[in-house]
């Protein structure tokens, strides 16, 4: 049978490419780490890593087992977490991922209702775009995952279970007032992380025209600086705009376009107490 201490050490090696980082991490001693390496290599008969150089890498056996070391050990300490919050919500910790438009509007004041509610319930946040705060949720890394997504968008992977809290209009972000989306088919456009990229492309398109990416930033204040220094033009949500706003450019809502902004979790349900509650202050944050 595996043991949750080896696979804690595996799924550290892996995240760190070291033993010795992954020894600093858990606070064992470097040799300590070795043993429970060498001892669950016996117990599986597999050969999880080699030596490179001075260094080690994960075999393909090894890099298998990491990953699911890394979801077991996720899950076993969301599982500690809802034993505590079925306590009457009294304690525990719920944690949230999201992108930095939701983390600096939507996800403040879910925090501060749960704190009203149950000042006993740790909130812990993290930034992430949708893509990866899906993926930390997969592993139970997190408990909640507020991504975006389009109506015409492919269906999530089997698992994840989607709670709709609202809808973020887009914008079109320039220099000029009242623009449109057919008055810079030859501009340059900055685009974004995966989904915002996508996005701006399908509503180009749709607009008669394939955009020119001519930079990208992830930061919705760099973006805006951007564009009001001249450099291109591009698209932001609403929440990104009411998270920061610069003086010097200008938001046109496009028309028939916004983002569905969703609660996902993952499993079988019914959701622990407290990523219930939490669901209910995303929902109440976002009307």
């Amino acid at each position: 049978m595996l043991n949750p201490v080896h696979l804690q050490i595996l799924a550290s090696v892996a995240r760190h490419g070291s033993v010795t980082e992954a020894a600093k991490e858990l606070h064992y001693s470097q040799p300590t780490v070795s043993h429970h390496l060498a001892r669950l290599e016996a117990s599986t008969g597999v050969k999880l890593l080699q030596r490179v150089g001075r260094g080690i890498r994960l075999t393909p056996e090894g890099r298998l087992l990491a990953n699911r070391a890394a979801e077991i050990i996720g899950r076993m300490d969301a599982a500690a977490n809802e034993l505590a919050a079925q306590v009457g919500l009294q304690a525990g910790k719920v944690r949230l991922a999201g992108n930095s438009s939701v983390l600096s509007t939507i996800a403040p004041r879910a925090a501060g209702i749960l704190t009203r509610t149950y000042p006993g319930l740790e909130l812990s946040l993290i930034e992430r775009h949708p893509v990866e705060a899906l993926q930390l949720l997969r592993h139970g890394e997190i408990d909640v995952a507020l991504i975006f997504r389009y109506a015409d968008a492919p269906a999530e992977d089997e698992g994840f279970r989607l709670v709709r809290i609202g809808d973020d209009p887009v914008y079109l972000i320039s220099q000029r007032p009242d623009d449109t989306l057919e008055s810079h088919r030859d501009s340059a456009w900055i685009g974004g992380c995966e989904r915002c990229q996508e996005e701006l492309v399908t509503v180009c398109r749709r607009a008669g025209f394939t955009p020119r990416i001519g930079s990208l930033s992830d930061d919705m204040t760099v973006v805006q600086a951007f564009v009001a220094a001249g450099i291109g033009v591009t698209t932001l949500p609403g929440l990104a705009l009411e998270a920061h706003r610069h003086p010097d450019i200008h938001a046109t809502k496009i028309p028939n376009h916004t983002r569905q902004l969703h609660a996902a979790t993952y499993g079988d349900p019914p959701d622990p107490p407290a990523v219930t509650a939490l669901l209910k202050a995303l929902k109440a944050a976002a009307g």
